[in-house]
């Protein structure tokens, strides 16, 4: 059947006139704007508990600040998370004894990575050290980062001593039984100090995946930040599906804003956690939004609900 342009103008306004009561609904009175849904406090389950097991749900420690990390790991536990990250290595044993697994044990920070040679010794000295901690604590995995471009920084022989650096350390990791994962990072973002990092070596998550493969170990794998991957690179689902096999490590958070996976953020997260777990992914998947709710633990509930498959 042919549509001209007459009958095209004519069904466009037939449907605009049936959507209009809909609008003309959600409007906010006096206000003449339409009301935006919101999968936020008033709508979450206070007692939302996870379910399925497609996925290990973890949490960073670092996110609930101020509140007390051995309280923090009690609402996690109660709620069905298996682990916890980003905490001061003091409170390992406490969470542990609560039934939690220290999911990820960090290292030398994102600032001062290997691209610079003069953080070279500092790099692998506090690798080592993370390598035995994750190993004694029963943790499989330690993150890495590649450190901020830097005055007179040529990117190849920046991306060379990267390699080398994580080179020197990986047999003492593949000894251990650990994994270092590589975090990307977007440098988009100047509004806080953690919810974006401009001059970020790393911030292009194609590139980290490339220094992956480069490495060739089963050791050494890339932590795909949806959040970070958002930003930067954007087409995450896709993205996530052809990177699978070198990804060893799942961030989460809404973005904008770093907050919580609601839909005042753009990811659709049941979409891409859905695809994660379909692509073969059923290790950790780390939250690390900053709550904004009053209640930051039913905000984690929320998360751990639209995340549970």
């Amino acid at each position: 059947m042919t549509l001209n342009r007459r009958s095209f103008l004519t069904a466009s306004a037939l449907s605009a006139a049936a959507v209009l009561p809909t609008v003309a609904a959600a409007e906010s009175a006096g206000t003449g704007k339409p009301q935006a849904s919101r999968s936020g406090p008033e709508s979450a389950d206070p007692h939302y508990r996870i379910r399925n097991s497609g996925i290990r749900h973890s949490l960073m420690g670092w996110c609930w600040k101020p509140m007390d990390t051995v309280e923090l790991a009690k609402h996690a536990k109660e709620i069905g998370l298996q682990g916890i990250e980003g905490i001061d290595r003091k409170f390992y044993p406490d969470v542990r004894a609560l039934g939690l697994e220290i999911s990820l044990v960090g290292s030398h920070g994102f600032a001062q990575g290997p691209c610079n040679p003069k953080f070279r010794d500092e790099v692998v000295s506090k690798l080592t050290e993370a390598i035995d901690v994750a190993a004694d604590v029963g943790c499989k995995k330690v993150i890495t980062f590649t450190g901020m471009r830097f005055e007179g920084m040529d990117p190849a022989q920046a991306a060379n001593d990267c390699i080398d650096t994580w080179k020197t350390v990986l047999p003492h990791a593949e000894r251990r039984g650990i994994t270092l994962v590589l975090e990307h990072l977007n440098s988009r973002d100047n509004t806080h100090p953690m919810k974006g990092h401009p001059g970020y070596f790393g911030d292009d998550v194609e590139f980290c995946a490339e220094l992956v493969r480069r490495i060739g170990s089963p050791h050494f794998k890339l932590l795909f930040d949806i959040y970070h991957v958002s930003i930067m690179n954007g087409d995450v689902i896709r993205r996530f599906r052809a990177l699978r096999e070198l990804i060893g490590h799942v961030h989460t958070a809404g973005n904008p804003g770093r907050s919580e996976l609601d839909d005042l953020q753009e990811i659709n997260y049941p979409a891409v956690i859905r695809a994660v777990t379909e692509a073969g992914y059923h290790d950790f998947l780390a939250h690390e939004f900053i709550p904004t709710w009053k209640d930051p633990i039913l905000a984690l509930r929320h998360a751990t609900m639209v995340c549970d498959f």
